[in-house]
């Protein structure tokens, strides 16, 4: 068993809350190198192999930049928040060839709110539109998997999708614009050394709705 991750994170991650400017960041990019980004690219190497063990369907790309950890700048274009770092961690383990949107595994760190999580969030309409059809043709296996959503869905419909009846079993569902489920981990958990057997098991606890959701929009799981 390995430490992958410990206290050092959590603190540089803190003090980039309270510092989030270009000079400050370019200053301590070292302790950024050190603490946060090796750390994380050694996590998802080693995850390559459980995580073929979950499904070969998904990937985890340990590749510095365009692989499976997240950029740590912001996309600034469009918001107000003009804070040029992001402030926490994370993780996508998608499958080949598609973005974060694809119903894979992610890993979110961040002080004091860690999480695992599997779904898709912000699926365009006609992704969601699939993924209802496939509820309702398939009712056996989302009734066996539907107890696992998990998310607050502050997007969620007030009035059944147009073309689905009102009275339908999973209507509720059937109204959700997000679908999925989360783990939550304490910082301790994740700066322990038994990390990768919790996330191990966390992703495969959340694997049935990743395989559903995959095969309603036609990936494989």
């Amino acid at each position: 068993m390995s430490v992958y991750f410990t206290a050092e994170l959590f603190q540089f991650l803190t003090r980039l809350k309270r510092n989030n400017k270009r000079e400050w960041f370019q200053a301590h990019k070292d302790e950024w190198e050190t603490c946060v980004r090796q750390p994380v690219l050694r996590f998802i190497t080693d995850f390559a192999l459980p995580l073929s063990e979950i499904t070969p369907h998904l990937v985890a790309d340990p590749r510095p930049s365009r692989g499976s950890m997240f950029r740590i700048y912001r996309d600034t274009r469009f918001s107000h928040d003009k804070h040029p770092y992001k402030t926490n961690v994370a993780m996508r383990f998608s499958h080949r060839g598609k973005d974060v949107h694809s119903p894979g595994f992610y890993l979110h760190l961040e002080p004091g709110g860690c999480f695992a999580a599997s779904g898709l969030w912000h699926p365009e309409p006609p992704t969601v539109l699939k993924v209802r059809n496939a509820m309702v043709s398939r009712p056996a296996e989302w009734r066996a998997v539907r107890k696992l959503l998990n998310w607050d869905d502050a997007s969620k419909l007030q009035r059944p999708p147009r073309g689905f009846p009102a009275d339908h079993e999973f209507v509720e569902d059937l109204k959700l614009r997000d679908l999925g489920t989360a783990v939550n981990f304490t910082d301790k958990q994740v700066c322990g050394p038994k990390f990768m057997s919790t996330f191990v098991a966390a992703c495969r606890a959340m694997s049935p709705i990743a395989a559903f959701l995959s095969s309603a929009v036609g990936l494989k799981f």
